[in-house]
């Protein structure tokens, strides 16, 4: 990609500085690794000498230009932070001085993340990337080139730079946040709710029978095989119709385990904060089978809306109780009982219009939350987008003058913000 500036081998502004060290017996070493794309050097692991086999590495210094031979191709160059000074690398991660007076290390930083370097060191390097092999051995990694326009105006476009990457990060934060009070918005409606009805029966009080295991059919996924839920379909509190395995066992066709449009699950078996998540079955995939670790709720309908069941299920009261009944030896797995899920406070006073009337209302903010999020999630893309976009521009010459983005619409960012 051409540039208004020369293109400058890496050779002209940075000179190797290996500084070998042998590790004593008995020595731990603080490892150093490398991210891709151009994320730079972080502290990998403490590892015991009993664990180092090999004792040869390499000593880094603050400030020292380093790369990961085996993964240039992925953009791994950095410079080394003053927090990971003085720790140990091996020979796989050669390491630089560089001339300051020539190129200003904030402007490096940045050309460390910009593709066309990464596809020079992919052009360059040698042997195959499906064996981690594709390799940039140092000779060649000092004749990579980088645009290199006067000092003043590197450290003036990098400074810019480095300001609209803050403005960035203070955009994904306040997306995240809003993100966070979107999801809230529910949240706060059911405890509200919750604490007007006062949950004084019980969910079995509304139920038909008790709540029934399904079949967890051995799959095989053959093409024509029938379709068993995954416990995915269910997490979350959304259902979700991709969710599914197929079995080319032979199921009998009046079996409890056969699903119809719907349905309300329960999960029985899970992590602490998931177990009792419940979704409605909308019919697809059909035909289709719930498995073991999913309960079907067998509702009295002329008592009960099944999706004002399912908001409930959601609620504090119902969720505080699961958590405080699940069971399980393991810490990372718990199950319910068909016991707990009948158990489970429900507000077995309210009309059926009632249920209807909250329902409508929670729907009206789930709608909400779901345009927010989907709102979100665009600008999300539009902001991962920017930075890259940006970066391309600095390193290209479309950015007017030194140390200013004349030609960049900082609005987008600013209105992000």
């Amino acid at each position: 990609m051409s540039t208004p500036w020369p293109d400058t081998p890496f050779g002209d502004f940075l000179k190797p500085n290996k500084r070998p060290y042998t590790l004593g017996p008995n020595q731990d070493a603080n490892l150093v690794g490398m991210r891709w794309y151009g994320d730079g050097p972080f502290h990998r692991e403490l590892k015991a000498a009993m664990k180092i086999a090999k004792k040869t590495h390499f000593v880094i210094k603050a400030g020292d230009v380093i790369y990961n031979k085996l993964f240039a191709w992925k953009g791994s160059f950095g410079v080394v932070p003053p927090a990971l000074d003085g720790m140990f690398v091996s020979d796989k991660f050669p390491t630089y001085e560089l001339d300051r007076s020539k190129v200003d290390e904030n402007w490096l930083r940045w050309f460390f993340r910009w593709p066309p370097l990464w596809e020079q060191a992919r052009t360059m390097s040698k042997g195959s990337a499906a064996l981690s092999k594709l390799t940039l051995n140092p000779p060649k990694f000092l004749l990579l080139k980088m645009p290199l326009p006067h000092i003043d105006e590197q450290r003036g476009l990098a400074a810019r730079l480095d300001g609209l990457a803050a403005k960035t990060e203070e955009a994904r934060g306040l997306q995240d946040q809003a993100l966070i009070e979107s999801a809230n918005l529910l949240k706060t409606a059911l405890r509200r709710i919750a604490t007007k009805v006062n949950a004084t029966g019980q969910l079995g009080q509304v139920l038909t029978g008790k709540p029934r295991n399904g079949w967890s059919a051995k799959c095989d996924n053959a093409n024509n095989g029938i379709s068993v839920l995954s416990l995915g379909a269910v997490t979350g509190f959304r259902y979700r119709a991709t969710e599914f395995k197929k079995t080319s066992l032979h199921a009998d066709k009046d079996g409890h385990f056969w699903l119809k449009p719907g349905d309300l699950l329960i999960t029985r078996s899970n992590t602490p904060e998931l177990v009792g998540h419940a979704a409605i079955y909308s019919g697809s995939p059909s035909p289709c089978i719930y498995p073991d670790l999913m309960m079907r709720l067998p509702l009295t309908l002329d008592h009960v809306d099944p999706t004002f069941v399912w908001y409930w299920l959601q609620s504090p009261p119902a969720r505080d109780f699961i958590f405080g009944k699940a069971k399980g030896t393991s810490s990372t797995m718990k199950k319910i009982s068909q016991g707990v899920v009948m158990a489970i406070p429900f507000p077995t006073h309210l009309s059926l219009h009632e249920q209807r009337r909250i329902v409508a209302e929670l729907d009206r903010l789930q709608t909400e939350a779901d345009s927010l999020k989907t709102l979100q999630a665009e600008t999300g893309t539009e902001l991962r987008a920017l930075m890259p976009s940006i970066v391309s521009r600095a390193f290209t010459g479309q950015l007017a003058g030194v140390g200013t983005l004349t030609n960049v619409d900082e609005s987008t960012v600013d209105t992000a913000v």
